[in-house]
Order: structure tokens, then sequence, then C-alpha cells
């Protein structure tokens, strides 16, 4: 399953999920001898018993059998992490980073067998400045969906919508682009619907490899607007054109609402909302990274039941079948680009500054449409209290606010009266453990974090507390309450949640962690991950329930 719904009518697709040869490699490009093993796609190749702790380079097989001569292109919704993509012996893409998409656009294709060798690498070095070893684990493979997709010589390339409204009512801005990949110019006719209107969007000539941007904003004066409480989504689709025959679509699903950031609180549609969420990574015992949709229900099942309204994607953008279900079942997103704990020495990675800003731009890009997502953040606990980190800083909050006007910005400070970039972001964020890593009293340590955001350049914005949790080790029950119990991990997280909610000037609050996850192999700190597992999760890896997991869904059911 590529989406929770079909994304085109004209354009023909097929996803390439199933059973792939396999062989380690050398390194990217080097050929096997042989394909000894069959991995599913997508997968993790942790999940096969010969590759449970591999690190490295590895290659997936797939004969390809076209009945036309085509132009072909390929969108990997997700390799980790580092991606050569071969097609008949030919490179035809490169990519960074297991959590954004990437295609590769094959033109003139002839009918026939082909053969597609995919190397996906996992491996820490400096040619990785953001998958380092980690407070989670850097899975090998093709770890989200495949799909091939045959296109003309123009097609849809991207449709961003952005709602918008004032005193007359709901309307929309369309972003088309629009690419030629053939030999000569064409003229592009592009047609949108959406909620029983259907108006032209603009025509275009565009020449031979270039991309063409429509852009216009239409009235939706009759729509109804998304919310928590009711989540009303609307199919987008546009219809190209080219000499009279309609060539290519790309359909999407929207919403439409307005998030604002008004008195230091957080408004959706006007109104004032608190999140009341978990921070979550995409980690499985039976699966890793690579979450068969089933296994994201049956999260997202549990979320709400614990009476949560939002989600945090620590630390990285998601897959975009799980934010299609927030989407319809209004539960806010925080989506965030991937970056964690990075310090002044490795945000200096000559890569760090690239590969950052490429997640960035994809995740908003990419995910722009998901009325779900309120929130878009960068750099999780990196070096926002030095001179040289607060650069970075600034760049990729620029950088999003020039994609998308549309929603607030933050970021994950752990630096508390040291932090230098509050002044940068829309909502400030404090990652606090009291009780934990601290003895500090969680409602007087939230209010330093308010005086702090005050002093820091976060007077006047909302406020929202990123993280707090506990270890709770599950099966540990202990009538002592020692530190990694189940029931000591419930106390923690009690005091913190009565806290917090008890304080006007709080407009979010995300638990660490929903369930158990795998974290690098390490030394240092690493080493006091128990088996290495972060097991601050409400749920363990396999998603039992903790004591906590009751406590919490009491306590955020009855407020």
């Amino acid at each position: 399953m590529i989406r929770l719904f079909n994304t085109h009518h004209i354009r023909k697709i097929e996803e390439l999920e199933g059973m792939w040869e396999f062989a380690p490699a050398a390194a990217p490009g080097e050929r096997p001898e042989a394909f000894p093993y069959k991995l599913p796609v997508p997968g993790c190749w942790e999940m096969h018993p010969q590759f449970g702790i591999y690190r490295g380079t590895g290659v997936y097989r797939k004969r390809i059998k076209l009945t036309e001569k085509t132009h072909l292109r390929l969108v990997f919704k997700g390799i980790s992490h580092t991606a050569h993509v071969y097609f008949d012996e030919l490179l035809v893409a490169r990519h960074y980073n297991a959590y954004t998409a990437f295609d590769a656009v094959i033109p003139e294709v002839e009918a026939g067998e082909h053969e597609l060798l995919v190397y996906s690498d996992n491996a820490f070095s400096e040619a990785s400045a953001l998958h380092v070893p980690n407070d989670y684990y850097t899975y090998g493979g093709i770890i989200r969906p495949v799909v091939l997709e045959q296109i003309g010589d123009l097609y849809i390339e991207n449709v961003m919508f952005t709602p918008q409204r004032d005193e007359g009512g709901w309307q929309g801005q369309w972003k088309v682009i629009i690419r030629n990949i053939g030999q000569v110019a064409k003229k592009a006719d592009v047609q949108g619907c959406l909620a029983g209107v259907s108006l032209p969007l603009g025509s275009s000539v565009v020449g031979p490899g270039e991309r063409e941007e429509l852009c216009v904003t239409l009235p939706y004066p009759a729509v109804q607007e998304w919310s928590l409480e009711q989540p009303n989504l609307y199919e987008l689709r546009a219809v190209l054109t080219v000499d009279g025959s309609d060539c290519d679509d790309w359909i999407d699903r929207i919403g439409f609402r307005e998030i604002t950031t008004r008195h230091g609180k957080l408004q959706l549609n006007g109104r004032e909302l608190v999140l009341k969420g978990v921070n979550r990574h995409e980690d499985h015992a039976l699966a890793g990274a690579a979450f068969p949709f089933q296994l994201m229900a049956k999260d997202l099942e549990l979320i709400a039941d614990l009476g949560c309204n939002a989600v945090r994607t620590s630390h990285y953008p998601y897959d975009e079948r799980f934010l299609d279900m927030c989407d319809e079942r209004g539960i806010a997103v925080w989506e965030e680009n991937h970056a964690r704990g990075l310090s002044l020495e490795q945000m200096m990675n000559p890569n760090f500054a690239w590969q950052s800003e490429q997640v960035t731009r994809e995740m908003v890009e990419q995910h722009f449409n998901h009325p779900s997502i309120l929130i878009w953040a960068v750099l999780n606990e990196c070096a926002s209290d030095t001179e040289a980190g607060r650069l970075h800083y600034e760049k990729q909050l620029t950088l999003i606010k020039e994609l998308d006007t549309s929603r607030p910005r933050s970021f994950a400070s752990h630096h508390r009266d040291r932090e230098l970039c509050f002044d940068l972001a829309d909502i400030v964020s404090f990652n606090l453990y009291p009780g934990w890593y601290t003895d500090e009293d969680p409602g007087e340590l939230a209010d330093q974090a308010r005086a702090w955001a005050d002093a820091l350049g976060g007077r006047g914005k909302p406020m929202i507390l990123s993280e707090f949790g506990a270890d709770g080790f599950y099966g540990f029950r202990s009538p002592n309450r020692e530190k990694g119990s189940e029931e000591r991990q419930a106390d923690i997280l009690r005091s913190n949640l009565e806290a917090y909610m008890g304080r006007d000037y709080i407009s979010g609050m995300f638990i660490w962690q929903f369930s158990d996850c795998r974290v690098t192999e390490g030394l240092g700190w690493l080493l006091s991950r128990s088996c290495t597992r972060n097991s601050k999760g409400l749920v363990d890896e396999y998603r039992r329930p903790k004591l906590a997991y009751e406590m919490v869904r009491r306590i955020l059911r009855e407020k």
C-alpha cells in the first residue's frame, strides 16, 4: 500500500512490493557474484536471521518487464540511509536520508525485461552527518514502498495546496509543478478539481528539460473546515492536458484549517488548542523501521485510546500512510526533520548543511498537503546554544518559512537558560526530564522554563513541553518503586502531567515516548541503555502496555 487512496487515475502505476533478490556488497556499484537471499520490500534486512546487526552495504535486485516503450519514473519512499539506483547497469539516482522520498526518471525505456539494482548503505561514516550512533537505530534496506510509474513527456511533479481564510470565507492557493522530459517544448493546460469545483489553473509552455510552476488562488466558499473533532477531508485532483488530450493527473487529500500562535497560545481555526501527545519512533520488534500498514494502524489505535490528540515524529519525517491516518482521525502532528543530539563538532561536518537542508526541503514539499501537520520542526537537541549552531537553525527555519507560510515552526531544546535560538522560532519547546534525570519539581521547572523563554527571545510565543518521561522496564514490578520499575515510571509521568496540565501557558506536552525502541550499540552514554533499548515507552517494543499506559490514559481522558 502506497497511500490510503489512489493517487492517480490516468498515470499508470505499479507498486513493486514483494520478495527481491539480495546480497551484501563491498560498496555501492560493486556487483556481487550471486544474490543468495530473498528479502521483502519494503523491509529492513535486520529482520533476516543472517543480518540482525549488519551495518554496511547491501544490494537488492528486481526484474521489471515492460510491454511497450515508455518513460519510467521510479519512486522510492525511503531507503536507509544512502541509496544508489542502477537501471540496466546505468546509475540513475543517488539519495541520502532514510526518511524522505526520491525518484529516478528514465526516458525512452524499451519494451522487454530490465534489471533494477538498488544499493542501500546504513554504515556510519563522515559521509553521513545525520545518521550517526544514536538513541534510536539506523536500520538498513528499502524500508518504505517502491513505485513504478509510466509517464509522458510532460507530467505533474508536485501539487502543493495552501488553505487560506479571510472575512469572505475559505480559499486556497494551488501550486502545480510541471516537468518536461521530452525533446520539444509543449503547451500544458491544467484543470483543478476540488470540493465539487472544477476550474482551470492555468497554462504554460514548458521547454525540454524544464519545469514550470503554475500558481493560482481560488475561492471555496462552501467547504467545511478540518479540525480534530471533525477532520473533514477533500479530494484534490489536478489534470494535465497536452494537445487536447488528458495525459496525466495528480490526486491528494487536503483539509481547510488555519493554525495561529496569537497571545502566547496555539489556535486551530481560531480556537485555542492544547496538544496532548506522545513522541513515537518508527520502530517495532517485528518489523524494525519498515512498518506494515497493520502495525501503523495498531499504533494509532493505541495512541487514540490513550486520549492523545497529537503525535511528534521524533526524530524524522514519517511514512505518509501514517500521516494519512492522522488526517482521517483528527490527530495533530508535529513533524520534524532528521537530526538528534548533534554536537557543534558534528554540525561542522561538511556534509551536515546540505544533508539537513535537503531533508528539510523534501519533508515540507512532500508532506505539504497533510492537514494534520500543524507544526514543522528542526534539529532536536542540537547545538542551538552556540553562535555557530545558531547559523544552521536560522538557515533551516528560514527555509521552512520560504516553503510554507501557513504553519508555525519550532525546535526541541534541552539547553535551558543557555538557549540562543528561541527568537528564530514561532513556538518555544523544551525537553525536560524532572524526576528522572533530575530531582526538580516539574511544576517549578516548567515555570523556570517559561521565564527562560521570555528572557531569551520567546516572550509572547506559545510554549510546548516536547519531551518528558522516565524508564520503565516491562515486567520489572517493585513495591519499592525503584527507578526503572513500572511503578516509578508511572509516578514520574503522573507528577509531570498533573503539573503541566494545570498551567495555562503550556500549549502542548509530548510524553517520551510511545513505545520502547532499539538504540545503537555503542560506548559512552549508549552503554547506559540496557539491552540496547530506550525503555521509556508507555508500551514495550511489542506494544505490550506498562502500568504507565493506564495511568496516562486515565489522566488524559479525565481532562
